[in-house]
């Protein structure tokens, strides 16, 4: 099921985005990973290779991943859009739109117990659209099912230096967040 919707996006030409992309950026990891990181879409480096975060902010999110007690094969990793918006910008609202079915399938695919917003687009995508990272982030909340943990983007931790600690402190207390969402869905961590 993941194979196809990556093969769909790797195709799509639903929105403005593909025009000027090397390379779409599906997502990756475990198939059945109990935790998806989703950011909002790919850089420079993530659209060179055709992987999610394989730049700079990719190497704080590992680091980050490590200190949770997690490693990068342990989850899955994508974005609300899968083309790199133009100089990274925000993804515009049709973009996210063109993009919506692919991510609900592949968060349908995987079934994560724990879904982790990473930046404010994907806060206000999956959430609320009107929440603000600097009042949600690191509280975690029940929707569908799951537990949704809004995080600081690992980039804007790189270019504000100030957000760092509040992010490491947020991805500390993941585990206890996942091992939590686990032992009520009969999971053990």
């Amino acid at each position: 099921m993941l194979d196809e919707i990556a093969a769909e996006i790797r195709q799509c030409r639903r929105c403005a985005l593909h025009e000027k992309r090397t390379l779409a950026v599906p997502g990756e990891g475990d198939p059945q990973a109990p935790i998806m990181l989703i950011g909002e879409g790919p850089g420079a480096q993530e659209d060179l290779q055709g992987r999610p975060f394989v730049g700079p902010a990719g190497q704080l999110l590992d680091e980050l991943l490590t200190r949770a007690g997690l490693q990068r094969q342990d989850v899955f990793i994508t974005n609300i859009v899968k083309c790199r918006p133009p100089g990274n910008r925000d993804p515009l609202p049709e973009e996210v739109g063109a993009c919506r079915d692919f991510l609900f399938g592949q968060i349908a695919a995987i079934n994560p117990k724990v879904v982790c917003t990473l930046g404010r687009p994907a806060l206000q995508a999956l959430i609320d659209p009107n929440a603000s990272i600097g009042r949600e982030h690191g509280k975690p909340r029940y929707l569908y099912g799951k537990l949704f943990v809004p995080l600081y983007h690992p980039a804007a931790a790189l270019h504000q230096q100030s957000l760092r600690p509040e992010l490491v402190a947020d991805m500390a207390r993941l585990e206890g967040f996942i091992r939590d969402a686990l032992s009520m869905h009969g999971h053990h961590v």
